[in-house]
């Protein structure tokens, strides 16, 4: 297991609520390929240094998790897919 930082910045349209409930689904699958999530913190609403599909603002969220390194693939490939998710980075935190 290695420690990991996701950084996501999500669809502004979502609202509190919907960043939240996305966070959870997040963390349900690090959970669901034996991860976990330490430490969740949302910045809120911020401008974006450029437009992403159109949006000049989105919800940022920084997640600390502890991750096989063979499952991060699995992890960002699902956060691809993903329609209310305008950017991530995933990043394996120094030793």
């Amino acid at each position: 297991m290695r420690d990991y930082e996701l950084v996501t910045v999500w669809n502004p349209d979502l609202g509190e609520d919907g960043v939240q409930s996305a966070v959870e689904r997040v963390g349900a699958l690090v959970a669901a390929r034996g991860g976990e999530v330490a430490n969740t913190n949302v910045w809120g609403r911020r401008r974006l240094a450029y437009f992403i599909d159109r949006h000049g603002e989105g919800y940022y969220v920084v997640q600390d998790l502890h991750l096989d390194p063979a499952r991060s693939g699995e992890i960002e490939g699902q956060l691809n897919i993903n329609e209310d998710l305008l950017r991530h980075l995933l990043v394996r935190k120094g030793e």
